[in-house]
This record gives structure tokens, sequence and C-alpha cells, in this order.
């Protein structure tokens, strides 16, 4: 089962890959500009097809993919009958949505899958259904001779019991009931409740336990936890807003990710305990979503669910880092015609000509020191998860 998990994450990983080079390429084709290759991967050439101008393919080393589009330089030289379809010579909004495509469905495929988990195998919420009741409100952490009987045991709760209603309301899901049972510390409240296949009422007075200087009604039941589908229309809302939890979630990440470079070397090198809210590989990921693949504590369809939400988020936090205004990223170049375009116009309003395009080799340098500094994380976060990999306790 492990080598499963960690098979699907590089199937779905090479997947999303081949989402955002198509985004590029489809973009790229429909605005008229000539692409000649097409390949998933790097290194050697191991299978290729030609279909028109483009070349489809496969090479060895499976650590991305890209796709390949004349005149990306002013400097590539280009036949002169097709030297007009170069991408330097699009406008800047053609530039800008071919550039963006592979994060934008990058953003989808997130989004898809966050639906996917919501609607066809659920996330893991407390239930309305009680596993436990505990004999009394403790004034600590567990029951002593002289703490009071819990509300629950005095009223007659038994485990099995499903919470339907509360206060004469019915059909509620445990997230309507939980806050009112909150507020209620001291009240007396009316629990409409299932067992063996009928509804009866059990009225009883919660109990006031003190939780971070607050007061909360305590009634003495320990819920089951289960996974919980959505409807598709609720389960749109909910995909939206866990793909903004995980965008905003990306973004932190990425601008406290400098900070966490030394703590990473220390740990790579020295051997200190990596935290599961740390940095981590590819390799470190695959790992995680092989340990729950093969984890004894989870059902399926929690393996199922984790696993979605690992592809998920990497998603996410792929389509944002490839947006970031720096070379050879996709966000790189967006700065770049932007750049270009905003010249353009100040060079207009002022009456004078037009300035020549921006040649990106000049930029070489910049380009060279990112993609150190990428090599640079990628190796130092590769050794990580080898040698020192996170305890993900699954």
């Amino acid at each position: 089962m492990g080598l499963i998990g960690v098979l699907a994450f590089v199937f779905a990983l090479l997947f999303s890959i081949m989402v955002h080079e198509y985004g590029h390429y489809i973009t790229a084709k429909r605005y008229g500009m000539r692409v000649t290759e097409f390949f998933l991967g790097f290194g050697k050439r191991i299978w290729s097809i030609q279909r028109g101008e483009t070349e489809f393919g496969i090479k060895a080393i499976p650590a991305g993919g890209y796709c390949k589009i004349s005149g990306m330089s002013v400097r590539d030289e280009m036949p002169a009958d097709i030297a007009h379809r170069a991408f330097y010579k699009a406008r800047t909004r053609e530039k800008l949505v071919v550039l963006g495509s592979g994060s934008v469905l990058h953003f989808i495929l997130g989004f898809l899958f966050l639906f996917i988990l919501f609607t066809g195998v659920g996330v893991v919420k407390s239930l309305p259904i009680i596993q436990e009741v505990l004999p009394c409100v403790p004034a600590k952490t567990e029951c002593t001779s002289s703490d009071p009987i819990s509300p629950a045991k005095q009223a007659g709760l038994l485990p099995g019991d499903e919470v339907v209603g509360i206060n004469g309301v019915r059909n509620l899901e445990w997230s309507e009931i939980s806050p009112v049972l909150r507020e209620s510390a001291g009240k007396q409240i009316s629990l409409v409740i299932l067992r063996d296949g009928s509804e009866i009422n059990i009225d009883l007075v919660a109990a006031t336990r003190t939780v971070d200087g607050e007061d909360r009604g305590f009634i003495g039941i320990v819920n089951k936890y289960g996974l919980v589908k959505e409807n598709p229309i609720s389960a749109i809302g909910s995909s939206a807003e866990a793909t903004a939890q995980l965008f905003v979630g990306s973004i932190k990440a990425l601008i406290g990710l400098p900070q966490q470079i030394p703590t990473l070397i220390r740990q790579t090198f020295l051997g200190e305990e990596r935290g599961t809210d740390g940095l981590v590989g590819i390799v470190g990921v695959a790992r995680a979503t092989g340990e729950t693949a093969s984890s004894s504590n989870l059902t399926m369809g929690e393996k199922i669910a984790t696993f979605l939400l690992i592809i998920a988020s990497l998603n996410i936090f792929v389509g944002i880092f490839n947006l970031i205004p720096i070379l050879p990223l996709d966000g790189g170049h967006i700065a770049v015609a932007l750049f270009e375009g905003a010249r353009r116009q100040i060079y207009r309003i002022r009456g004078r000509t037009e300035p020549g395009k921006v040649d990106i080799e000049k930029l070489t340098p910049i380009t060279v020191i990112v993609l150190v500094a990428l090599i640079f994380l990628t190796a130092l976060l590769l050794i990580a998860d080898i040698f020192n990999p996170i305890n993900f306790n699954l």
C-alpha cells in the first residue's frame, strides 16, 4: 500500500505538470504562436511523436516538463515567413494569458481535487453520534471522586445515541448543535435523541466549564468522527473557501521561506529534529502519501481524503510559486511583459518612438542566480528528506 501511495503521488504530480504545460501550449496556439516541443521530463529523449509543427514526447528525467514556444527571446532566429508568430511580438495581453495559464490551471486543478474531496469522499468531521459518555464534569483532565456526575450520565444518554436536534429543532448537523451546547452553561436544554430507530426527548441542565477564561456549556459526551460528504451546491462554496485558505497559506509559506533556510541547514547536517510545520520536499511529500496509504490508523476513505488534500495543496502552492516575479519562473516573464507594456504606453503618451523589446538574455545573470538558489534548496530538501525525514505520525 505504501508503494501504491508513492506511485499515485508521482502520477498525480506528473499529471499536474502536463496540465500546467498544456495551459501554455493551448493558449500559445490560440494566439498563433509557434510551439515546437511539448515534453514531460528533461534530459535524453525516450519517446516522441510529431504532430504538425510540435513534437510531443517523454524524456529520461521526470523532474518537470516544458513547452517550447518560439521567439521567447528577441535573439531567437526564426524563418522569415513565420517570424511574425514569435512570442515577443505578441500583444501584452496575449503574453500574460500564455504565461499565466499554467498557474491558473494549477488553481483550477486544486479546486477540482477539493470538490471531489467534499462531494465524493467527504472530510473528517465530528458526528452527532455519541461514542462515550463521560462519568463526571472533571475539574482538570481526569475524573476524581469529588467531581460532580456529568449531565449526560445523569440524564441517561448512552453510547450509540444520535443527537438529531436540540430545543425542539430537528434535522440539525453537529456543527449547528455544538454552538448551542457551548452557549448553554447552567441552562436547561432538551436534546432530540435517535435511539434504536426511535426518537426520544431528554432534558438536562448543562454544566459549566471554564476554557481560556470563557464559561462554556458541558454535558459530558465524546462524539464519533467520520467522513461527511456535501451536496454539489454546498461543496462549491466549501471548495472555494478551502482553495482560498490554501492560497493564503501558500503565500505565507513562501514569504517565510528565507527565514526557514538556516533551520533546514541545521536539520540536514546537524540532525536537528524536523517538525511537520517545516519545509518538506517532493521526496518528503511522496513519503507522506506512502505512509498515508499504508497507515492502519486510517480508513480507506480517510486515506483518499488525505491524498486529495495533499495534491490540491501541492497544485495551489506550485501555481503561486510559478508566479513569483523572478526569472526563469513564469512570474519573471510576466513581470517583463508588464514592464514592456507599461513602458510602451508611457512612450506613446509622451509622443516618443516606442522602445524595442526587453532582451531577457541580458538578464541571464539573475536567472543563473535564481536557478542556483533553487537547485541548492532542492538538494538540501532532498538530503533532509532522505537522511532526516519528518515523522508524520500517520
